[in-house]
């Protein structure tokens, strides 16, 4: 049972109950210890439901009432769903927008800022640890120099550099894993080792936290710029993903720092129609440190000013207000969109 000062109801176990009654969240786990959330004293952001525990259809209307977060996982805690409000679809001037754009200088534009952001992301790493990071002035040379009849033609220009930046990257942080966990090469779906699982399993709690952000500003998560437009794939949402997987890189050598190889276990799984593999994974009770610590790290604050008002901001805040400020440009109601990827390393 987990109340953190964000005010984040999580259910990192097993057998818990999450209620209303008379004004108030009521979480009871196994033991029968209730803890309470008094929906008007307290904004509960976000609420977590895990596989293996029970939910009124009370709450899930107070939660989606009250446009409170609801992210369910799978006992491992991968993420498969979200609870969506009626009004998310609203403000269809933005998708409008955001259509159009596709056909047009500006979607070219957002396309080319996204892998300029990814790139800066990266050196900010790089940099933390003592590696050598890109040359920012010769990609964005290389990168603002591009020209293309349509988005699909800059698309193929614009992934060659993200695909170079990205070998470059791993080759460079990957010597930062210890010797005995480390992999040869970063690997995306199906990973066989327990390392590359790890980064696979934040990027997907990363990807739903962009997921939430884009639907939050009204725009479609289907409809991306830099990744094309494919069946089942959000590719907006990989878009943005782009932006802030150093977030999760950075936790995952930091987490990596404490394993031994018996934190691991292998699985059998199928690799194709006629052939199974083992995959190696983080045992449970590790699985549900990482995903704890990694919540936490969403949860700290980086040197990026608010839109409003303040000069600091959670990481996950500014993930929101970056969906909010594209959405914005998408309407013409800013003359341009550089992704805020914040230069400072002193927060990690």
């Amino acid at each position: 049972m987990n109340k953190a000062k964000s005010q984040r109801i999580v259910m990192d176990g097993n057998g818990y109950y999450l209620g209303m009654e008379k004004g108030c969240f009521v979480l009871k786990d196994r033991k029968g210890n209730v803890e309470k959330y008094p929906l008007f004293e307290n904004e509960i952001r976000e609420v977590v439901l895990r596989s293996g525990n029970m939910v009124s259809t009370g709450a899930l209307a107070s939660l989606g009432f009250w446009d409170v977060d609801v992210m369910i996982t799978t006992a491992r805690g991968r993420p498969v769903a979200m609870l969506k409000s009626m009004d998310d679809d609203s403000h269809v001037k933005t998708r409008l927008c955001q259509y159009e754009a596709v056909h047009s200088e500006k979607g070219m534009e957002i396309a080319k800022q996204l892998v300029l952001g990814k790139i800066k992301g990266q050196n900010i790493l790089l940099e933390k640890y003592g590696l050598e990071p890109h040359d920012i002035g010769t990609n964005t040379d290389r990168i603002n120099g591009f020209h293309a009849k349509n988005l699909d033609s800059l698309r193929k220009k614009l992934l060659k550099v993200e695909g170079d930046c990205m070998k470059r990257y791993f080759r460079q942080i990957f010597p930062l894993i210890p010797e005995k966990l480390r992999p040869e090469t970063r690997k995306k779906f199906k990973a066989y080792d327990g390392v590359n699982n790890m980064f696979n399993l934040g990027y997907e709690v990363l990807q739903w936290k962009v997921h939430r952000a884009l639907l939050k500003a009204k725009l479609e998560p289907y409809l991306g710029f830099l990744h094309s437009v494919q069946f089942g794939k959000p590719s907006l949402v990989c878009d943005m993903q782009e932006l802030y997987r150093y977030f999760v890189d950075d936790y995952v050598i930091q987490f990596c720092q404490g394993l031994k190889k018996k934190d691991f276990t292998t699985k059998a799984e199928d690799a194709s129609k006629s052939r199974k593999g083992r995959r190696e994974y983080l045992k449970d009770n590790i699985t549900n440190e990482m995903m704890r610590g990694l919540k936490d790290h969403f949860e700290t604050k980086v040197e990026v000013p608010l839109i409003r008002q303040g000069k600091r901001q959670r990481r996950e805040t500014l993930i929101n207000e970056e969906a909010l400020l594209l959405a914005k440009f998408l309407r013409n109601d800013m003359k341009a969109w550089i992704p805020r990827i914040y230069l400072t390393t002193n927060n990690f």
